[in-house]
């Protein structure tokens, strides 16, 4: 009898929907049957069980929070069972070790964690029973049976599960020395709060960071345009001053000379038609059905993932976790199948005339050089109706299906038209569209932005019912959405925005993987690093603080990790070795910690307020850092009613109050007062008298200095 390991209970309930089974406490029996002779029986996981150890378990002074204790770099990683996750463990350890069982077949999702989740619980479990493993990337009942009927060898995806561990133990290297010795190093200066660091999360937030310093110290710069409003009959258009190959003006001079020479009519000089032919897009790859989503409806990274998530455990959506937007040959010829069924609904029935081409052959979308481990998100020949799902699960269904019915229209046809007219000497350039044929675009339910021209002739006149200066400027980066984001870590933040040359391009060197990027996003957000406003991603004074500490430190580098992503890519592609790299890791993490220290000494902390998160009921006071403490030499916090020195557990007393006798002190007199200067006169009242006086420090007492 053969035992089926499934990574949680869903998806070990579709792995028996093919066959003769029944459900029991902890697992389900499947009776022999043709797939299996002998019966089976599936078990599940619920996630990961096993995780690795904590530091302490290796040196019991790596358990505390301490900067002389670091680095933390143990000579073998080792783990245990993860906290409330015993029983579902020991219920697989029991089968494992059962006389029936004659071999174990790994069913988990077909990817690198899906094979770390389940090799684990055989490490741990003591497993010596010889392995296969399902491999497929659908969960419905055909593509279940055929995935059993054509297991690979255990040792042939052994490679994916040196990746993942690969990725865990240097993450949890990077994120152990380097979240420690900035968080121990800032409370040196001053700064109260918990700093994560990672791997991944910290050059993704160096991202919006950086993005963010460049929108501030962008500075706009003004320019003209002259826009004339055109009259053709009784519709009207409008074209633009063209100066070579330019509309921008340098001066508010210059477009009003413009402006006084109309002379009320201009005269069509020359007509340029261009046809153009526009393709369907590609299919979704998770990044791609992400920024889509986020697009058009405002989604998360983290729930566009998590409706897809469902739509797969449905059967009605491929893996959603692929960084790939083709199928393979033998994916296509599932797609009569599909169309026949999606067209079955009323939401599709409409488009069957629409839908003319056969996408099967087209290296547009059928391409198996293009597709690694896992192929497009589209339906499945299993797909539901989209009329039986409400809410947000109906929107990004919809999305998917439509994206995947446009390959079977047409491309659309467009024709482009560019009019110049003369007034005088000064030429007006008007653009339009036409859509000649739409073709794909009444399937994905295109809204069209095109600009139709009147029909005009070399030669007519038309009548320029106003003529006027537009005041314009240059405007700066613009932050990132989530869905921006994830486009922009899959290409480590290079300028590459174009998404058909993302999915053309061979290689790319990203931050983290398709099925991480959105809990790195998520993380970012949960750790105060972010926040999102109007659906943009901006980081707040934590976060900045970070970025402006770590200054060019490698661990802000996105390029760097991008390269560490390809170098555990090639892991998994057994053409790399998994033991260099955790070498290199453990290098790098002595590295960290040691320029640590001058980094947070060479830091200037003022000017941001850091607001420690909340633990149990109790909740840290807002505090903002006033430099360095004149009497000790560390940092100085700001409490609600005064200043005073983070130092004061180790004896230091210096304080500053806030307000003296009824005159509340701003923060840029505090700070002078700190920094041995005066503030500004005040008038006191000291019981009847009155008088007016500066403040200032004296070896850490406060005096007047009478005016």
């Amino acid at each position: 009898m053969r035992l089926i390991i499934a990574e949680k209970p869903s998806q070990a309930q579709k792995l028996a929907a093919p066959y003769p089974s029944k459900k029991k406490k902890d697992e389900i029996e499947i009776a022999p049957c043709t797939r299996f002779p002998e019966g089976a029986i599936v078990v599940w996981a619920v996630g990961h069980l096993c995780e690795l150890q904590e530091p302490s378990h290796y040196r019991p002074e790596w358990k505390s929070w301490k900067y002389e204790a670091l680095p933390i770099v143990p000579e073998r990683f080792d783990y245990r069972i993860s906290k409330g996750k015993s029983k579902p463990f020991y219920a697989i350890k029991k089968w494992l070790h059962d006389r029936s069982i004659t071999d174990v077949i790994i069913a988990s999702d077909a990817e690198r964690e899906g094979e770390a989740i389940v090799r684990l619980i055989l490490r741990l479990a003591g497993n010596k029973k010889p392995l296969a493993r399902l491999w497929i990337s659908s969960l419905t009942e055909q593509a279940v049976d055929r995935g059993f009927a054509q297991l690979l060898p255990g040792e042939q995806t052994i490679p994916y599960y040196h990746e993942a561990m690969s990725r865990a133990c240097a993450d949890w290297l990077v994120g152990m020395n380097a979240s420690r010795a900035y968080t121990t190093l800032l409370k040196t200066i001053g700064i109260e709060d918990v700093f994560s660091l990672g791997r991944v999360q910290t050059p993704t937030l160096a991202l919006i960071v950086n993005r963010e310093r460049e929108i501030k110290q962008f500075v706009p710069e003004p320019y003209f345009e002259v826009e004339a409003t055109l009259q053709q009959g009784r519709g009207t258009f409008k074209a633009k001053y063209t100066l070579g190959k330019t509309t921008k003006l340098k001066s508010r001079e210059e477009a009003d000379a413009v402006v006084k020479r109309a002379s009320g009519t201009a005269t069509v000089k020359a007509i340029d038609k261009e046809e153009k032919i526009e393709q369907p897009p590609f299919w979704f790859s998770l990044s791609g059905l992400q920024a889509e989503a986020g697009k058009r409806f405002g989604f998360g990274a983290k729930k566009t993932l998590d409706i897809a998530q469902k739509l797969y455990t449905k059967g009605w959506i491929s893996y959603p976790r692929t960084d790939s937007g083709f199928v393979t040959p033998d994916e296509a010829t599932l797609f009569p199948q599909t169309k026949a069924r999606l067209l079955k609904s009323a939401a599709y029935a409409g488009l069957k005339d629409v839908l003319t081409e056969d996408p099967s052959k087209n290296r547009r979308y059928v391409n198996a050089k293009k597709v690694s481990d896992h192929y497009a998100i589209i339906p499945t020949e299993a797909c539901g109706d989209v009329t039986r799902l409400g809410g947000d699960e109906a929107k990004l269904y919809d999305l998917i299906n439509r994206r995947f019915l446009a390959a079977f229209a047409p491309a659309a046809k467009l024709e482009k038209t560019t009019l110049d007219l003369l007034d005088g000497d000064d030429l007006y350039r008007a653009k339009g569209t036409v859509v000649v044929s739409p073709g794909y675009r009444q399937v994905v339910e295109m809204k069209s932005k095109d600009v139709e021209l009147p029909a005009l002739a070399v030669g007519d006149t038309v009548k320029e019912k106003k003529v006027e200066v537009l005041s314009k400027q240059t405007e700066p980066p613009k932050r990132y959405t989530e869905g921006a984001l994830i486009m922009a870590m899959k290409v480590a933040g290079k300028q590459l925005d174009d998404e058909e040359l993302i999915h053309i391009m061979k290689e790319v060197e990203g931050l983290g993987t398709e099925a991480t990027r959105a809990n790195i996003i998520d993380g970012l957000k949960k750790r105060g690093y972010v926040q999102l406003q109007k659906k943009e991603l901006v980081p707040t004074d934590k976060g900045r603080l970070l970025i402006d500490v770590l200054g060019d430190s490698i661990l802000a580098s996105p390029v760097m990790t991008a390269k560490w992503e390809k170098r555990l890519h090639e892991i998994g592609q057994a053409s790399a070795s998994a033991a260099e790299f955790i070498e290199q890791a453990k290098k790098m993490s002595i590295h960290l910690v040691e320029e640590a220290r001058s980094r947070v000494e060479a830091a200037n902390p003022e000017g941001y307020t850091i607001e420690p998160k909340r633990y149990g009921k109790k909740t840290a006071r807002p505090k903002a850092s006033f430099g360095v403490c004149p009497s000790c030499g560390k940092g100085l916090v700001e409490h609600p009613k005064f200043i005073g020195c983070s130092g004061f557990r180790e004896g230091c007393r210096f304080t500053v109050s806030k307000q003296v006798l009824g005159v509340g002190l701003a923060k840029d007199e505090l700070l002078q007062m700190i920094n041995g200067g005066q503030s500004n006169v005040h008038t006191f009242k000291k019981g009847e008298k009155t008088f007016n006086a500066s403040l200032y420090l004296e070896k850490g007492t406060l005096r007047f200095e009478f005016k």
